[in-house]
């Protein structure tokens, strides 16, 4: 067996992801083949052939597992039986960084099972036949980072000379982002001189004793992120990663590793009837030691102050040259001077986060209300109401209600970009009512707004990473996609994203790791199994598309998928009954999963007639239509075009 070549001292440090290679040591001739290959790719791999002579073995692998953005676990017969190996693939489990390969065709033992396993049985580690896309798409999915080839693993190199000592994500993100031209007037993100000051704002835990006022605390923390992202120096940590962890027990250096920072901030929030006491630290997640900590004593009416004190002394303390920085306030545009409707709203973002169905959003809707009753000029609040009323109207039985909430929500969304022009939510709902009302031309406008102005929203990202994955611009679609995944790296809901953005592009292996990694963190995300499934369909593994199908939970999903692949199995006398039930619960609202069968039983004219219906009842899936895999069989038909067209999708 041959160690791969260490670079030469002169070489510059590969800018790709770092990787921990775990295996048994029966496989240690393959592992180094692909070893080679995986450095070849633009990684930096970690792997026991690493070991110099006298260095301790235990204490060197626990260093390289808490560290590397990914580790790959080569299960075989051998490794399966392999108490170190299991140990490994445990702490990358753990992490949420884990990329299993199967050497032999084996399957993982029981407990890591959970993840799509890359199977690598046909490639025998000598000479070619080594697909690695698969597995390059599966370790970009779990870190988030692209590995470079060589060329660019160079120009990395020299753009990195003398930012040793950064923290390593900076180096894909930047803090500071410039915006190049690309086509149709897009910002296409480019990482600009890396800059001090990476921070995850953690949920702020409620001191009163009373559960009713969670949604104070964390609302305020909430707050608290938004108005620190808007400053491009920082690059702040999503919403979703950083609520992974509520306990400040957990030790901040783990912390900080998992979300990929540099710093933290920790509060709690005591209410005692109309007084109130907030309490910050700023923790290094470096060494876990106080950087800043003081205690806000204030009446209610005087809580909203709290936000800008915290957020300019949080921000002095990671950026000194803050001062100079006069485009940046300490208050987020959109925000409200009263208390009571700042109150309201969070209340309403609580019940809407919540997503507990139509009555939830209801109840959120009545509270973005009274807090526009309480300040009209509330413009974070009018974009919050238009986008509950988009969900509402989207999930409505009947046209005519929703046609109704569609207007409130463009009369809400319009005025929440007049009140602020600035803020990237009221853009971003204008985009997401036009988006439901099948005008895809008319919405590029406000998603390229809101993405402009929402470079540290990773919500917002995502969002505009799948309008233009669904308009076609795979480019923009996936540095938004990416930028996302940086700033909030345990969000189900990101990976979700990727995962379309490559669904779009045709990427089935990029799109099936990034759904792996979106299950991993929320296992009952819905609708993920039955797309896994077409994938798989589309790919002729019947036997793989049926075993998705059966996971399917989500009703509407569950019954569109069995009546494909009980055709597909045993006829369309099989599948009839799925698609009898799926029009019998559902009507109206299914003629786009109608299609969609009747496409895969071979009726074009029926799906056809389906997704015309469908268009006539302005039914937002139709935004889906142009890469879904079940509709295949309508590409290049007259009529299927003239539905795209309809819809604004380019030409």
């Amino acid at each position: 067996m041959t160690e791969p070549a260490a670079p030469a001292p002169s070489d510059p440090p590969p800018a790709g992801p770092s990787l921990f290679v775990s295996h048994a040591s029966a496989d240690a001739e393959r592992a180094a083949a692909l070893v080679t290959a995986l450095e070849a790719a633009g990684c930096r791999v970690w792997w026991d052939g690493m070991l110099k002579g006298g260095e301790s073995f235990q204490s060197s692998i626990e260093t390289a597992l808490d560290t590397v953005d990914a580790v790959v676990v080569l299960w075989s017969k051998a490794a399966n039986d392999s108490h170190w190996v299991r140990d490994e693939a445990a702490v990358g489990r753990d992490r949420g960084r884990l990329v299993p390969l199967s050497l032999d065709g084996s399957l993982p033992p029981l407990g890591f099972r959970q993840l799509h396993v890359i199977d690598l049985s046909g490639w025998s580690g000598r000479g070619g036949g080594l697909d690695l896309a698969p597995v390059l798409a599966a370790i970009t999915a779990v870190s988030g980072r692209a590995p470079a080839s060589p060329a660019k693993r160079r120009v990395a190199g020299a753009a990195a000379a003398g930012t040793r000592g950064l923290d390593r994500r900076w180096l894909l993100g930047g803090g500071a982002v410039a915006l190049a031209a690309a086509a149709g007037g897009w910002a296409l993100l480019r990482p600009a001189a890396a800059q001090a000051g990476s921070i995850a704002v953690l949920p702020f835990r409620n001191l009163s004793g009373n559960r009713a006022d969670d949604y104070f605390a964390e609302g305020l923390a909430e707050e608290l992120r938004s108005t620190l992202a808007l400053n491009q120096q920082l690059l702040v940590s999503g919403a979703a990663s950083a609520g992974n962890f509520r306990d400040d027990q957990d030790d901040p250096r783990r912390i900080a590793r998992a979300l990929g920072v540099s710093s933290l901030l920790m509060g709690t929030v005591r209410k005692n009837g109309s007084a109130v006491r907030i309490a910050a630290r700023l923790v290094d997640g470096r060494d876990a030691l106080e950087r800043w900590s003081q205690s806000f004593d204030r009446r209610m009416t005087d809580v909203l102050s709290v936000q800008a004190d915290i957020a300019t002394t949080v921000a002095d303390a990671l950026i000194s040259t803050l001062s100079r920085d006069a485009g940046w306030q300490a208050r987020r545009p959109g925000s409200t001077a009263s208390t009571a409707a700042f109150d309201h709203y969070l209340r309403g973002r609580a019940l809407y986060l919540a997503s507990t169905g139509q009555a939830g959003d209801r109840a959120a809707l009545a509270e973005y209300d009274a807090a526009i009753a309480a300040d009209g000029r509330y413009a974070a609040a009018h974009a919050a109401r238009a986008t509950c009323l988009v969900a509402l109207a989207n999930n409505d039985a009947s046209p005519a209600s929703a046609e109704r909430r569609r207007g409130q929500a463009l009369a809400a969304a319009r005025q929440a970009i007049a009140l602020a022009p600035n803020m990237a939510e009221g853009h971003a709902a204008l985009g997401y009512l036009l988006v439901s009302q099948l005008d895809l031309a008319g919405a590029r406008e406000p998603y390229r707004r809101a993405m402009e102005l929402g470079l540290g929203n990773a919500p917002i990202l995502a969002a505009c990473a799948e309008y233009l994955s669904r308009t076609n611009d795979v480019a923009n679609a996936r540095a938004a996609a990416e930028r996302a995944t940086l700033l909030d790296p345990l969000n189900p809901r990101v990976f979700s994203c990727r995962a379309e953005v490559e669904l779009a592009a045709g990427a089935f292996p990029a799109a099936r790791s990034a759904y792996a990694a979106a299950l991993r963190l929320q296992p009952d995300m819905a609708s993920v199994h039955s797309v896994l499934g077409d994938m798989a369909l589309a790919e002729g593994d019947v036997a793989g598309a049926a075993r998705e199908y059966g996971l399917e939970r989500e009703p509407v999903s569950r019954l569109r998928s069995l009546a494909i692949i009980a055709a597909r199995q045993q006829g369309r006398a099989a599948g009839e009954p799925y698609l009898a039930a799926l029009m019998r619960d559902y009507g109206d609202a299914v003629h786009y999963q109608r299609a969609e069968v009747l496409a895969q039983w071979g009726d074009k004219a029926g799906a056809l007639a389906s997704l015309e219906r469908a268009l006539a009842l302005r039914d937002a899936g139709l935004v889906l239509a142009a890469h879904a895999p079940m509709l295949a069989p309508l590409r290049g038909e007259p009529r299927f075009l003239a539905v795209l067209r309809a819809i604004g999708y380019p030409a």
